[in-house]
């Protein structure tokens, strides 16, 4: 049985080594919100499905090749011979700064169909996990995540969504309006403490305390806060827990929202309570940070108490 169903654009990522006008080396990869998430949750045991688009190119045999290798079913993702995949270049600009080009109008994954969507729901999952990326790709995109809420509701199928607000694909109105819509169809919602006001009313204020209650009012049964160096709360009817974020040496910030939310959602297919869930999200989060790569870093199930380990240790 597949324990998680998720989709969204994978593309063909290049790494540059530095400002992109002075030229330069690149390191050829992928990547991708969601299959981020799928290897984190591939390499932590669990069985996952990708079902998402790319191009009839190498990029997207690439793509597909990479996901294969860590574990992830691709058998439902589709392949379009008349849109190419999508084009990533990260730019490290400042040692703590690093600005990301897209090149994905057009793109096989933005012309994602729900037919798609709805052989990959042939097989019923235990969750279906969605970013806000998707339907900021573009209409076809937008329906085949729309969808995947129908179905996930007419199967009882709990749905996990990561805001993971994209400013250069649309704009907040925009946002708000699309993710509002979803919030009744969510059991699980993740978001920095800044993109919580785009998925709560207008009329709630600017206090974080009235929007989480706002969304726990909706139905959403647990509300996860991600705030980068302080760590993480989660919120649910009953309970409210704070985790510190794993003191570690930050290599690369990029993927680290999606490893946190793939160790997350194990610890919750593994049956763990909220202290433990919270405990393997920043575990799993940090090894991203402390790793160069969208999800090279992510750990295995055996490697997870390795952040325990007294620095500088050299295992033989």
């Amino acid at each position: 049985m597949t324990d998680v169903l998720t989709f969204g654009e994978t593309m063909l990522a290049l790494r540059g080594s530095g400002p992109l006008k002075l030229g330069g080396s690149m390191a050829v990869s992928i990547a991708g919100a969601e299959s981020n998430v799928a290897i984190g949750l591939a390499r932590l045991g669990h069985a996952v499905r990708w079902a998402g688009a790319v191009g009839d190119d190498e990029a997207g045999q690439l793509v597909l090749r990479t996901l294969r290798a860590e574990g992830v079913d691709v058998t439902c993702a589709a392949v379009d011979p008349e849109a190419p995949t999508g084009l990533l270049l990260f730019e490290p600009r400042l040692p703590d700064l690093t600005r990301v080009h897209y090149y994905r109008d057009g793109s096989a994954g933005s012309r994602l169909s729900p037919s798609t969507i709805e052989q990959a729901f042939a097989s019923t999952p235990r969750l279906l996990h969605l970013t806000g990326i998707t339907p900021a790709l573009g209409p076809a995109a937008r329906r085949a995540a729309e969808c995947a809420l129908r179905l996930a509701r007419e199967a009882g199928v709990p749905v996990c969504l990561d805001v993971n607000y994209r400013s250069r694909l649309w704009d907040p109105t925009t946002a708000a309006e699309v993710l509002g819509a979803w919030i009744p169809e969510v059991d699980i919602l993740v978001a920095s403490h800044d993109e919580l006001p785009l998925v709560v009313p207008l009329s709630v204020g600017p206090d974080p305390a009235e929007q989480v209650k706002a969304l726990l009012d909706k139905g959403v049964r647990e509300v996860v806060v991600k705030l980068g160096e302080a760590g993480a709360r989660v919120h649910t009817g009953s309970d409210e827990l704070h985790q510190p974020a794993r003191p570690v040496r930050v290599a690369d910030p990029v993927g680290a929202g999606d490893a946190f939310v793939a160790g997350y959602l194990s610890a919750l297919l593994d049956g763990l309570d909220l202290p433990a869930r919270l405990d393997r999200a920043t575990t799993t989060g940090a090894f991203a940070v402390a790793s160069i790569g969208d999800w090279e870093g992510a750990p295995t199930r055996a490697e997870l108490p390795l952040l325990a380990a007294p620095a500088g240790t050299v295992i033989r």
